[in-house]
C-alpha cells in the first residue's frame, strides 16, 4: 500500500510543606491521586515535572526509595520525606486488592499539555508518532497503551476531554512508569485535532477490524497518527472518516478482536519495526 501525501545510600532533599498550585485545570493540586507499585512511584519520583505530596513506604523498601529520592534532589526537585508504614497504612489509601509492593506516593497532576505546543515541539518535518484513543474507557487498558507508547517511542496520547478516564494509580500501575514519559493530551474535539495534526503533516492510520487491508500491506507514514476506537464499539463514524487509511490486524477465524492494548501494541510494533528498518544502512 502506498503513502497518501547509583546504587549507594545518600541524604536526601525533602519539603514537610505541600507543593505550590499549578495552572488552573489538570494541574490543580485539590486533585491528587495516589500511586501504587514500584515501577509507578519511582518513575513519578524521577520525574521533574511531577509534583508529589505524600511517600508510604514499607521499611523494606526504604533504602530503593531513598536512592530515588537521591537522584530527584540532584535535578533539584523536592520531594517529600519517605513515611515508613506498615502495608495496612497503604492499603488505606488505594483501592481493594491493588498490588502496591510496598510504596505509594500522593501526587498532583501533570500540568496540562496542549495540542497545540505538542504539534510545535516536534518540528514541522521531524518523524512523529502520535497515539489517539477514542473514547476508551478502561484505565488499564489506556496505562497498558502508554507502557507500549514508551516501548515503541511513541511521542504522545490523545484522549477526548470527555469520556475518557482520569489518570489514577490503576492506569498508572497498568503504564510502568510511562505515564511520566509520555505526554498525556486531552482535546475538546477529537475530530478537530485529527484536522490539526493533518495541517501538520501527520497522516492518520485507523485500526478497524472492517478495514480494506491488512496492516502488513500499509507503509507507514514518516508522521503517523495512530487512531484506535473504544473498547468492544470501536472507531465512531465521524473519527472514521478523519482516517487517512483503515486498516486491520491479520489474524486466524478463531478470534474476532482482540482487547485494545493488544491491539495496540501490535500497531506500535509494526510502525516502530519499519522505522527502524528504514534507519538502517542500506
Amino acid at each position: 500500500m502506498s503513502k497518501r501525501k547509583k546504587s549507594h545510600h545518600r541524604p536526601t532533599r525533602h519539603d514537610s510543606q505541600q507543593p505550590a498550585r499549578t495552572r488552573e485545570g489538570h494541574g490543580r493540586s485539590d486533585n491528587a491521586a495516589w500511586l501504587f507499585g514500584q515501577h509507578a512511584v519511582l518513575a513519578a519520583l524521577a520525574n521533574p515535572k511531577r509534583q508529589c505530596r505524600r511517600l508510604l513506604v514499607t521499611a523494606d523498601n526504604k533504602d530503593r526509595v531513598e536512592n530515588a529520592l537521591y537522584s530527584a534532589s540532584e535535578q533539584g526537585a523536592i520531594r517529600p520525606a519517605p513515611e515508613i508504614v506498615d502495608r495496612a497504612a497503604i492499603e488505606r489509601q488505594i483501592p481493594e486488592g491493588a498490588v502496591h509492593q510496598g510504596m505509594a506516593l500522593q501526587i498532583n497532576p501533570l500540568e496540562t499539555v496542549y495540542i497545540e505546543d505538542m504539534i510545535k515541539g516536534m518540528g514541522e518535518t521531524d518523524p512523529a508518532l502520535i497515539i489517539v484513543v477514542d473514547q476508551g474507557t478502561d484505565p488499564r487498558n489506556i496505562g497498558a497503551i502508554f507502557r507500549s507508547a514508551a516501548a515503541f517511542g511513541a511521542d504522545a496520547v490523545i484522549v477526548p476531554d470527555r469520556h475518557a478516564p482520569e489518570v489514577t494509580g490503576v492506569m498508572a500501575k497498568a503504564a510502568s512508569g510511562a505515564l511520566e514519559t509520555v505526554p498525556l493530551v486531552r482535546v475538546t474535539n477529537l475530530s478537530r485535532a485529527l484536522e490539526q495534526l493533518k495541517e501538520s503533516g501527520f497522516w492518520s492510520v485507523g485500526l478497524d477490524g472492517e478495514g480494506s487491508d491488512t496492516m502488513d500491506k500499509l507503509e507507514w507514514p514518516t508522521r503517523a497518527v495512530l487512531v484506535l476506537g473504544a473498547e468492544g464499539k470501536g472507531l465512531r463514524r465521524l473519527t472514521r472518516e478523519h482516517c487517512d487509511y483503515l486498516v486491520r490486524i491479520s489474524m486466524t477465524p478463531a478470534m474476532e478482536s482482540l482487547n485494545l492494548s493488544n491491539a495496540a501494541a501490535i500497531a506500535l510494533y509494526e510502525a516502530h519495526r519499519q522505522r527502524i528498518h528504514c534507519l538502517e544502512p542500506q
